[in-house]
Formats: C-alpha cells, sequence, structure tokens
C-alpha cells in the first residue's frame, strides 16, 4: 500500500476544494431551469470546445490508451482520426438542427417524428448508458488511485463523488464547462509531463524511443487491406466514426453545450475546437504509451513484479504461488498492459509532481461523470418528468427536479461503481449494453433526420431489425460448435457500423414497400 507524501495530498485536496468553490460562484446564477440546461446562451464557443474536448478525454482514455499503446501499436488511434468527417457531418446538419428547435433535449424531436414510444426508447437508451458510463468511471478511477495512493476503492469514489455532485448541482451546466476548461487543460498538462519524464529516463532519448517504436511495428496504425474481421485500418475508421457521430449528433452531453452557445455559428466552432485538440492530444498519449514501451524493454527488471501481479489477478492467486510465476514468465505487454501507466507514476514521478499528476487524472474523470450528471438530469426532467407527470411545471419546479435527479444521478452512478468492485464480468455487461443502446439509438436518429417520409411504422420495423442484429453480432460468439457459422463473422467494433445501418436501411425501405 502507497501513502502519498503530503504535499501530493495536498495538491489534490486544494484542486478538489477549487472545484467545489467553482459551483458555489456560479450557483448565484443558476435561478432558473434555462439557467442550470443552458446558462443562458451566453458561453462563449472556445469554452465550450475546451469542454467538450474534457468531456471526450475521460480518464479511460488517460490510463488506459498508453496501456493499449503499449501492449500493441497505434491502431485506436485511427478513431482519433475519424472525428474530423463526424465533426464535419455535426457542424453541416446537427447543429442546426439543434439550434433550430430550440429543444434542450436530444431526444424531443423523435417523439414528433415517430411518437412517444421513439422518445421513451431513446431516453431509457440514453439513462442506461450514462448510468454505465458515470459507474465504470468511477470504478476505474477509484482502482487506478488505490495503486497510488494506498486508500480504498469505496473511499475515493465517495469524496470524489461528494465533490462532483456539489459543483454540479450548485453550477449547472455553467460550472460544468468551466470546470472543465480547467480540468482540459490540467490533462494537456498532466500528458506533456508524463512525456518528458519517461523520456528523460530513457538514456537515447527520443532517438531511442523511434528506433525500438519502429522496430517493433509500435507506430503501426493497422493494415490497410479491406479486411473487416481484425481490428484493421477501416474497422476502426468506420467504427470511430459512428460512435463520433452519435457523440456530436444526439448524445445529450454534447447536444445540451450547442444550446449554451451564443449563436449557432459559435456552437459550430466549438464543435472544431474539440477535433482540433483532441486528435493531437490523444496522440500524446499513444507516444507515452511507445515511450514506457521502451523505458520498460531496457529495463527488464521492472517488469517482473507488474507480471506477477497481473497473472495473480487473472488466477485469483497469491504472488507466491507456482501457478502464478509459471503464468507471469508467458504474459505479453498486451497481458499487462494496463498496469504500466500507474507502475511508472507510483516508482518514478516525484514528489509534487504527483499530485498534479494525480489530480489531472481525477480532472479527467470528474469532467466525464460531472458532465453525465447534468445531462441525466435535462433528460429526466425534460423527457419523464415534464412529459409524463406534470406537463405544466413552473420553472422554479423544474430547477428543484433538476437539483434532485442531479444528486441521484451522482449516487446510483456511484453505487453501480461500488458494484463493480472485484466483478469484472459486470463491467463488461455494462460495455457491450452500452455499444447496444448507442447503435440503436444512432440508427432510429439517422431515419428520423435523413428519412423526410419516413413513418412510425418504419421507424418500428427498422428499430426491431436493427436491434436483432445488434444482438446477435454481439452475443453469437456464444453459439455451440455446431451452430459456429452462425456466429458474426466480423469484428466486434463492427456492431455499431452494422446495426446502425440495419436500422436506416430497413426503415427507408419499408416506407418504400408501403408507399407501393
Amino acid at each position: 500500500m502507497n501513502n502519498l507524501p503530503f504535499i501530493d495530498l495536498a495538491i489534490i485536496v486544494v484542486y478538489l476544494i477549487a472545484m467545489v468553490l467553482v459551483g458555489v460562484y456560479f450557483s448565484r446564477r443558476n435561478t432558473s431551469a434555462d439557467e442550470f440546461t443552458r446558462a443562458a446562451g451566453r458561453i462563449p464557443g472556445w469554452a465550450i470546445g475546451i469542454s467538450i474536448y474534457a468531456t471526450f478525454l475521460s480518464s479511460n482514455t488517460f490510463l488506459g490508451v498508453p496501456g493499449k499503446a503499449f501492449g500493441g501499436n497505434w491502431n485506436a488511434f485511427v478513431f482519433s482520426l475519424s472525428m474530423p468527417l463526424a465533426a464535419w457531418v455535426a457542424t453541416k446538419y446537427f447543429v442546426p438542427f439543434y439550434r433550430s428547435t430550440g429543444e434542450v433535449s436530444a431526444y424531443t424531436n423523435l417523439e414528433q417524428r415517430f411518437g412517444t414510444w421513439a422518445r421513451t426508447y431513446a431516453v431509457a437508451c440514453f439513462l442506461l448508458t450514462q448510468l454505465a458510463r458515470i459507474g465504470s468511471i468511477f470504478f476505474g478511477i477509484s482502482l487506478t488511485l488505490q495503486a497510488l495512493t494506498g486508500y480504498g476503492m469505496v473511499a475515493i469514489m465517495l469524496i470524489t463523488g461528494i465533490c462532483i455532485v456539489i459543483y454540479t448541482v450548485m453550477g449547472g451546466i455553467e460550472a460544468v464547462i468551466w470546470t472543465e476548461v480547467v480540468q482540459g487543460i490540467l490533462k494537456t498538462i498532466g500528458a506533456l509531463i508524463i512525456i518528458y519524464l519517461v523520456v528523460k529516463e530513457v538514456p537515447g532519448g527520443f532517438s531511442d524511443i523511434i528506433a525500438m517504436g519502429k522496430a517493433e511495428g509500435k507506430f503501426s496504425l493497422g493494415t490497410f487491406e479491406l479486411d473487416f474481421v481484425s481490428s484493421s485500418f477501416w474497422v476502426v475508421l468506420l467504427y470511430g466514426f459512428f460512435i463520433n457521430l452519435n457523440n456530436f449528433g444526439m448524445d445529450q452531453n454534447y447536444v445540451q453545450r450547442y444550446h449554451t452557445a451564443k449563436s449557432a455559428k459559435e456552437a459550430n466552432k466549438s464543435v472544431w475546437l474539440c477535433v482540433w485538440i483532441y486528435v493531437p492530444v490523444s496522440l500524446l498519449f499513444f507516444i507515452i504509451g511507445a515511450c514506457l514501451y521502451t523505458y520498460y524493454q531496457q529495463n527488464p527488471d521492472l517488469l517482473v513484479g507488474i507480471k506477477l501481479q497481473a497473472a495473480a489477478e487473472q488466477l485469483g492467486l497469491s504472488q507466491d504461488n507456482p501457478a502464478v510465476k509459471e503464468l507471469a514468465s508467458t504474459l505479453l505487454p498486451a497481458d499487462y498492459g494496463d498496469k504500466i501507466m500507474p507502475h511508472f507514476m507510483v516508482n518514478m514521478i516525484p514528489t509534487g509532481i504527483l499530485g498534479l499528476i494525480v489530480s489531472a487524472i481525477l480532472s479527467a474523470a470528474m469532467s466525464t461523470i460531472s458532465s453525465g450528471m447534468n445531462a441525466s438530469a435535462t433528460v429526466f426532467t425534460e423527457d419523464i418528468y415534464k412529459r409524463y407527470f406534470n406537463k405544466k411545471a413552473t420553472d422554479s419546479k423544474s430547477l428543484k427536479v433538476l437539483y434532485i435527479a442531479t444528486v441521484i444521478v451522482g449516487l446510483v452512478g456511484m453505487l453501480c461503481g461500488i458494484a463493480m468492485i472485484g466483478v469484472k464480468s459486470l463491467l463488461d455487461i455494462w460495455w457491450t449494453l452500452s455499444g447496444i443502446f448507442a447503435g440503436g439509438m444512432l440508427g432510429l436518429f439517422l431515419l428520423g433526420l435523413i428519412g423526410k417520409h419516413v413513418g412510425n411504422k418504419d421507424a418500428v420495423v427498422g428499430t426491431i431489425a436493427g436491434i436483432l442484429v445488434i444482438l446477435w453480432m454481439t452475443f453469437s460468439y456464444i453459439l455451440p460448435a455446431d451452430l459456429a457459422h452462425l456466429k458474426n463473422p466480423l469484428h466486434s467494433n463492427m456492431i455499431i457500423v452494422v446495426g446502425t445501418l440495419t436500422i436506416f436501411l430497413v426503415g427507408s425501405i419499408s416506407q418504400r414497400i408501403r408507399k407501393k
């Protein structure tokens, strides 16, 4: 168990207090539901852009991407390269659409196009995925900080969770955006510091890192062949395009920010600013992975403990067990890559700097969680409370519901994170469900936006067909050997691509058949 030096702990405490004070500062303006959900449309585009960037750059990116690059190559960076194309579609069609409707919820239009079921379906999918997302981030950040600080996972979740709930409830979307501006800057500085510290430990500096990276194929973006079975360049590009289209086009976390801008032009600027910051900064985390690979290959003795830890966790046995030692000797970099970043931070980052890095990791988690809480509370209030329980709710009543919903989402998300402790399969199930819901929502939304003549029945048929395809592609791997020919032959990243296209195409074909 590690214990943070006092100066590092003090830096973290000051950071957490500062985030709470931001909420207190902006609480004076939250006198209406419009202030809480849109900040009365007064946020400058550059701040919204950095805020969206900070939401994209979650703690999973901060900690997971270097581990992935360490264990493999830069194939996953193609996801970032798909963002400009998704942003072009979003700024050309989605942002103007949302600004013209004036609806703060991303899902109100679905009821107008296809009926109550479509709006309810999308809202349920969104809320479930947000709880999964918030829970997984709570779980991930507590797992990492436990290794860095030695404090219990539940205690870490409670402390960070309470701080997030306070500033999100008190400050509303304005506090969320401005804290994310600070958090986005802090994350970027943290990444640059880590690169400097790793390169400093490599005798030959970047020359050694580039040489070893080329020799080991660490800079590869994947095969450029039209291969949709493995994680090829094209598979990740398609996956990234559809996921980013889902984010920019119908995720409440991002759509709500479009309404906080002073104009549609400013909203468009925010999307492009996010892209031009995120793409190069995400590359920094792949560079960190390549740097760490060279450092640990030059210091193989440091890998012994990491391998033993990974093998012990995999087998559920102590590190002294002979079976653990035998497994550890066979592990490849991909098997323990996620443990490299925490190990380097614990052992190689000096006092004072470590507190800053931990704060950067905290900021990566907090920005995503606070954004999800505010968006979920807005959706609950607009699409559930005001739709089904109190259609004539006063502004003060709506504001009160927003406060309560924000707290509840934060607490339930925390409970989801606590429930995931030690149960890896639960986390995998949540991620699987998130992919199912994302594919189902995006396809339905595109059908409503592009298919001008598609009706309610067509949308129902398309959605059912799409969900069945998504379920088959997701779970066909459990089929017995004699039914192997029925298994999904494509890479798992193609699920959202095929599912989305199925909903759109089946719905469109249904409309054409019905017209005949």
